[in-house]
This record gives C-alpha cells, sequence and structure tokens, in this order.
C-alpha cells in the first residue's frame, strides 16, 4: 500500500511488501485462529494502537489477505478472517517462526549487545 516501489524484483520482495511491520505477521497469527473482531484483535495484540490496527488491516484487505464482513444488525457487528491467500501466506510464515523460536535466545543476546539502550 502506499509505499510500493514498483515492480517487485522476486518473490520475496512481494511477500514482504504484503507483511512488512512488525503487527501484520501478528495479526496473520491471530486470524489463524478464526475471525475475530476488532476489539479481540486489540486484546490480543497488546501495544497495538486503534489507529494502527485500523490501518493494517485496511491494507491487509486491499492486498487481498483478509476479508471483512459487516453484519446488518444493532449495533453493528464487523469479523475479520483471512481469505485463501491470507491462509496460504500464514502457512508459508509457519517455517519463518520455527526458526526464529530455535534462535530467539541468541538473537535476543545479540540484539542487546548491538543496542546497549534497548530494554
Amino acid at each position: 500500500m502506499g509505499g510500493r516501489k514498483g515492480p517487485y524484483e522476486c518473490g520475496l520482495d512481494a511477500a514482504v511488501d504484503v507483511i512488512g511491520g512488525k503487527w501484520k505477521v501478528l495479526l496473520l497469527w491471530a486470524l489463524a485462529q478464526g475471525p475475530r473482531r476488532f476489539g479481540q484483535l486489540r486484546r490480543e495484540l497488546p501495544g497495538i494502537s486503534e489507529k494502527v490496527l485500523a490501518q493494517q488491516l485496511r491494507e491487509l484487505e486491499a492486498d487481498g489477505i483478509v476479508h471483512r464482513e459487516v453484519f446488518a444488525q444493532v449495533p453493528p457487528k464487523v469479523e475479520y478472517a483471512l481469505t485463501g491467500l491470507g491462509t496460504s501466506l500464514n502457512e508459508a510464515l509457519t517455517p519463518l517462526g520455527a526458526w526464529g523460536r530455535q534462535h530467539m535466545a541468541h538473537l535476543e543476546a545479540t540484539h542487546g549487545q548491538r543496542h546497549p539502550d534497548a530494554v
């Protein structure tokens, strides 16, 4: 969205454009558990602001990764769910998550060394 630099150079370039940033991958993980309402996502992702959550969901929806369904009722109800494309993207990220878990201690230790001011 907005930040695209033109034609992609490779598949990884395209994938990173869709999932770039901290929150999109976490949103994919949360939605893989099943459809969620906005408030549920806020509770499951502590630290995300309403503004950022709404923006990230809009971008994922525009990319065809997330489906937004509005139910005609009072009060209005909106649910977000992964599309088939979103499910396949989440499955593609599974090995990356496994790699991160396997190397988390090392990455945390070296991250602290690179950034001594980091909390």
